[in-house]
Formats: C-alpha cells, sequence, structure tokens
C-alpha cells in the first residue's frame, strides 16, 4: 500500500453521487444576508441563521467544505485551542471565563443541533484527555491549577492511572471535558442540506470581485452579476485581497494530518481506547484520535506556510514526523503505515482566537477569521455570535471575539 499524501480522505471517500452541487451565481438578485466563504464557518453561520427565519445566501470560490473545512481532523471538543493560562495572561479571568465557557456550551449544544436537524457525520462522543510527558508536566499541572482555582473542572491524572488511560508509558496530565469525533466534510456537506432545506440559497464556483458598503445596503460584484444585502458576513478563513489591511492580524499556517490502515485488533488492545481523544502536549501539541473503521488519525507538526514548491516534499517528512512520533510514544504500532497524509492551512492570530463581529473601517460587514485551527468548535462558536448580531440580539460579552480586544 502506497501513501495517499495531498488528499483529504473525509473528502475523497464521499461518493460522488451523494455529493452536492449548487450553480453559480448569475444575474441581479437580493438577500437578508450574504455569506462570503462555504466552509464551515460559512455553513453552520447559513444554517443558524435559516433557522432563526434569515434568508442568508452564501457564495463559495471553489466548492463547498473541500477547503480546510473538510481537511481538518474531525474534532470538536470544548477546549478554544490556546491554555487557560495563556489566555488569563493575555485577556484577564473574565475574559477567558467567557471564551472557555463559549467553547463548552457549544460543544454540549452542537450534538443535539446536528440531530434536530438531520445531520449525520459518523459523531461518537470522546474523553479529551490532554498529556504530557516529564518535560511538559509543570505547565500542564500549572494550567491545571489555574482552571481549577477559576473553578474549571479539571481532573489531574498521575503517571499510574494515565498509564492506565492511555497504555503509553510516562505520561500524566488532565482529563478535560469531553466533545465528538465526526467526519469533517459530511458535517460541512449537512449543513448546507439542512441550511437549503430552511430557504438558504448557495452558490458554488462564484468568487467575489469586489464589495462596496453603502447608506443601506452592501453591494456584491460577482464576475455573474451583483449582489444586495444589508449584511454581509465573511467567513474565508483568512483576510483575502478584498480585505488586505486585515491580513496583518494573521499569520499564515499549515498543520499536518495523517490516516493510518485499519490498526488490527492486536495492535488496537495496546492503545488508548476508542472513546479517548488524546492531545500530546508538546511543541506544538499532537492529538491523536480514532475513526469507526479502526483508523487513528494523528494531527499537528504546524509550522508557518510552505513555498508550494517546497509542500509535496514537506508533506512527505512531516507524515513520517508524526508516524514516527506515535510509534515513540506506542512502539506496538511498528509496521503501521500511513494510507493517507495531507495539510490544511489556518491562519493564526496572536492569542489564537478567532475574530468574530464587526470592524471599524468595513461598514455593514461582519467577519469570522483566523483562530487556531484546532477544533470544528470554533466554528459554531462563530455562527452564534454572528447570528446574534444580526438579528439584532448581540450580547456584550460577544466583544471578547471582536477586533478591539
Amino acid at each position: 500500500m502506497r501513501t495517499r499524501y495531498g488528499h483529504a480522505p473525509w473528502i475523497e471517500s464521499f461518493p460522488d453521487t451523494r455529493r452536492p452541487t449548487f450553480e453559480a451565481f448569475r444575474g441581479d438578485k437580493t438577500a437578508d444576508v450574504v455569506i462570503v466563504g462555504g466552509g464551515l464557518t460559512g455553513l453552520a453561520t447559513a444554517h443558524a441563521l435559516a433557522v432563526a427565519g434569515l434568508r442568508p445566501l452564501v457564495l463559495e470560490a471553489s466548492r463547498i467544505g473541500q477547503g480546510s473545512a473538510g481537511r481538518g481532523s474531525g474534532l470538536l471538543i470544548a477546549e478554544p485551542g490556546p491554555t487557560f493560562r495563556d489566555l488569563v495572561q493575555q485577556h484577564g479571568l473574565r475574559a477567558t471565563r467567557v471564551i472557555v465557557e463559549a467553547w463548552r456550551k457549544t460543544a454540549a449544544d452542537v450534538p443535539g443541533q446536528l440531530r434536530r436537524a438531520g445531520i449525520t457525520c459518523d459523531a461518537a462522543p470522546v474523553e479529551y484527555v490532554a498529556a504530557g510527558q516529564a518535560h511538559v508536566e509543570r505547565d500542564l499541572r500549572r494550567d491545571h491549577e489555574a482552571r481549577e482555582a477559576a473553578g474549571f473542572d479539571s481532573q489531574w491524572v498521575e503517571s499510574k492511572k494515565m498509564q492506565q488511560l492511555t497504555r503509553a508509558d510516562g505520561l500524566t496530565g488532565m482529563r478535560l471535558r469531553g466533545g465528538i469525533s465526526l467526519d469533517p466534510y459530511k458535517l460541512c456537506v449537512g449543513l448546507a442540506r439542512a441550511a437549503v432545506r430552511n430557504r438558504a440559497r448557495i452558490f458554488e464556483k462564484s468568487s467575489v470581485e469586489k464589495v462596496t458598503p453603502g447608506a443601506s445596503d452592501v453591494e456584491i460584484v460577482l464576475k455573474g452579476g451583483v449582489l444586495r444585502a444589508p449584511t454581509v458576513i465573511v467567513t474565508t478563513g483568512v483576510a483575502t485581497k478584498l480585505f488586505k489591511p486585515l491580513q496583518r492580524h494573521f499569520t499564515d499556517r499549515e498543520r499536518y494530518f495523517v490516516m493510518t490502515e485499519p490498526v488490527p485488533l492486536a495492535v488496537r488492545r495496546q492503545l488508548f481506547a476508542d472513546a479517548v481523544a488524546l492531545c500530546v502536549e508538546r511543541a506544538p501539541a499532537h492529538r491523536v484520535r480514532w475513526t469507526p473503521d479502526h483508523r487513528l488519525v494523528i494531527s499537528g507538526a504546524d509550522q508557518d506556510a510552505t513555498p508550494a514548491a517546497k509542500r509535496p516534499q514537506t508533506l512527505v517528512q512531516r507524515t513520517g514526523q508524526l508516524m514516527y512520533e506515535l510509534l515513540l510514544l506506542y512502539p506496538a504500532i511498528s509496521g503501521l503505515r500511513p494510507e493517507s497524509g495531507w495539510e490544511a492551512s489556518y491562519g493564526q492570530t496572536a492569542d489564537g482566537v478567532m475574530y468574530v463581529g464587526a470592524h471599524r473601517n468595513y461598514p455593514r460587514h461582519l467577519f469570522a477569521l483566523g483562530g487556531s485551527g484546532e477544533s470544528v468548535t470554533a466554528a459554531f462558536v462563530a455562527a452564534k455570535v454572528l447570528t446574534r448580531a444580526v438579528t439584532g440580539a448581540s450580547e456584550k460579552t460577544d466583544q471578547v471575539f471582536g477586533w478591539t480586544r
């Protein structure tokens, strides 16, 4: 078996006969609100707005869910990405409470939202464990103590019990609030279909060429026509050339992913349980979880964006690195081959938290850009904040995610 490089298995394995297609934008149209970007954040926001009674219109330059949205690890967890202590140091305890509670509440709410919308995406509950070896134990313990002092539940696990939990030697760390594992591309497809059932409109292969705010609406110019709406929401992951002044807020980063071949039962018995998602703290952290068909998905080895000419070579090297580091932790996987190796880009913000909300230099615009790319939870957090903003129900705490934080 040869490793397939550059292809996210979630997208590749989805049957073409079930893959939705949407027409390109043509003509002159109006909408209650326009969403630029048909990734996970854009589709989650479209669904939330449609459920709230509005008629959103989504514009995707390529195909929905086939950018970074469908190339992630498929974890929806109750952790925002940056450590608790880092968030407190940057924003203070009050703002950190808002951020962490938003992630926790969203992670708890989303499974019910998916059931009500009839979205099937291989969702399965997982217990989230953050662990590390001796050289990071002090930092992990400090983060645990900071959480406890702030009133957030966090269970410290000593080495012997951690070995029983993870089947790996020399780890200590924390049991944190769990979440779900899922297929991120199926999630995008499900959200798109659910949004359309609620009267949202989606257009693919529809690149925006210009956005001009006016006194009462926004004019959005595409190759195929012109669109007007009271508000435009930009969910393109990073600031595109249309919003070049905002690019300074982001660092272009890449995260790498591996999916192994199916793991034999005899080997699985020597690894952690199916219902555990393991975060191994190093610089950067690596996350490992199971798929329903007994494959391992490993993510990490983040770095600044690679020049295009070096990407194929870098992808091979990073895939090997992730497999080697897992082998050091679990010698039982010796001989296990990577079936797929791929990468996904994201815009790293200075604090690792997505910018969500209005920007003073762009009237009638709302944005949801950047973050740390840790899990899909951020998309649903953003969808809540954006829906409140559009419907006039914004909360004071929403400012924590804004551009002026």
